[in-house]
């Protein structure tokens, strides 16, 4: 197995199933930036009303594959294995619900915290399982990891133009990495812990007006 991360933004998946996995599996990209076609049989649901979201009440063909990025087969098991012989028929990499060894990737369980995502994976092997190390890593991570990588996120570019040695660029990196942010970030408000990031950036580069 190689983990990957994708850049869904603006691609399109097809998702073969309007039932709960398929409409799980429509959220996951539609929350990644991807546009989704789902086929079913199942009028669409009124909370299903994403704008990217083209959902089709019709009878599954082939031709629903059309310029996917993705396809997910969740739908009955003897659809599931058509779709996934369609899509290996377009050279398309496809996710199978009913069979996940029959196809080409899996969905991690994930942790989100703004920008900051954890994934876990058994193959396909022990699916509870990944929701349990989700659900334990989830009090580990909690929404002051999401605030500490924004903060990150805004002070990286200021550090790169401070400083154009790489390696102290790379040491106030790492210091700014120190899980002691964390720390302060779960006691203090974040203007506080900011302003204290930037002057570890002061105090390390020695210059004014970061």
């Amino acid at each position: 197995m190689l983990p990957l991360v994708l850049n869904l933004k603006d691609r399109l998946a097809v998702v073969i199933g309007g039932g709960p996995v398929g409409r799980r599996k429509a959220s996951t990209v539609l929350a990644a930036g991807g546009h989704v076609r789902l086929i079913c049989l199942e009028p669409r649901p009124a909370e299903m009303s994403d704008p990217l979201l083209d959902w089709r009440t019709e009878t599954y063909s082939a031709d629903h594959l059309a310029d996917a990025a993705l396809v997910f087969a969740a739908g009955p098991a003897e659809l599931n294995a058509q779709v996934v012989a369609d899509a290996r028929a377009r050279s398309l990499w496809v996710n199978a619900a009913s069979e996940p060894a029959q196809g080409d990737f899996f969905l991690p369980a994930t942790v989100r915290r703004g920008d900051f995502m954890l994934a876990v994976s058994t193959g396909g092997a022990a699916p509870i399982l990944t929701q349990t190390v989700r659900a334990q890593l989830e009090t580990q991570f909690d929404e002051m990891f999401g605030v500490w990588v924004a903060l990150l996120a805004e002070l990286r570019p200021r550090v790169m133009e401070r400083s154009a040695d790489a390696e102290q660029r790379r040491n106030v990196l790492t210091r700014l990495c120190q899980w002691e942010w964390l720390e302060r970030l779960r006691r203090e408000d974040r203007n506080t812990v900011r302003g204290a990031m930037c002057a570890e950036i002061e105090a390390i580069i020695g210059e004014r007006g970061v």
